[in-house]
């Protein structure tokens, strides 16, 4: 049986592929190396090598045709990261002053480094959140999620209307984009034409009829309102 390291012994670069994995629902399917390798921007040998290094420590388990799956103790250190990342997140913006779109990298930076007293602090500090700054639920100290829809936008018909309940965070100018449109976690959408041959969707928001670019539209994930 192999015996898995405290988290404390894992190098930032391992507990980047972990998280990685986890982004990528890697804790409820095998994923393919060639994806993970696209999602950390390395080559697919860089990632099999590390792959082989997680699960010598019982983090992953790999198949070579299928690709590679968290363990029960590799989600828990995903888990954790994600944690950090998202309290964070909520620090960063909410005591700190920054913007939602300023966030992400200061946090990526962060979620190595702080210790399980602070975590905690910030989590008493900012009254126990269980969402972050852009939707996303932040995981408990026992592994649960709260589940959050993963419907983008792009995919509703004309007709439905829908809430925004969270928005991709990878790139800056993108949630700048957001803001200024007002489609912020909590917005009700009433879709008036789907998108046709890549084009624009057409909705009301508040009263006003815009068009939403469908790149924009894929980064907004909606659920059904109620």
């Amino acid at each position: 049986m192999v015996e898995v390291a405290r988290r404390s012994t894992f190098t930032q670069s391992q507990e980047d592929y972990l998280k990685a994995l986890y982004h990528l629902h890697g804790d409820t399917r095998p994923v393919p190396t060639r994806e993970l390798a696209q999602r950390l921007g390395i080559s697919s040998p860089s990632v099999s090598e590390m792959v082989n290094r997680l699960e010598a420590q019982g983090l992953v388990e790999h198949d070579r045709y299928r690709g590679q799956q968290l363990t029960r103790e590799g989600r828990k250190v995903a888990l954790e990261l994600v944690r950090h990342h998202r309290l964070l997140e909520m620090f960063l913006v909410q005591v700190l002053g920054y913007s939602w779109d300023e966030v992400h990298e200061e946090a990526e930076r962060l979620e190595h480094v702080i210790s399980e007293r602070m975590e905690q602090r910030i989590f008493d500090l900012l009254g126990r959140p269980e969402l972050d700054p852009h939707g996303h639920a932040i995981p408990s100290l026992t592994g649960k999620v709260r589940p959050i829809s993963d419907r983008p936008l792009s995919e509703c018909r004309a007709g439905e209307s829908v809430v925004v309940q969270g928005v991709s965070d990878d790139d800056a100018a993108t949630l700048r984009e957001l803001e200024r449109r007002h489609l912020l976690p909590g917005t009700r959408i009433e879709v008036l034409a789907a998108s046709e041959f890549e084009g624009p969707i057409e909705v009301r928001i508040k009263g006003r009829r815009e068009q939403i670019p469908l790149g924009l539209a894929r980064a907004i994930f909606v659920a059904v309102a109620r």
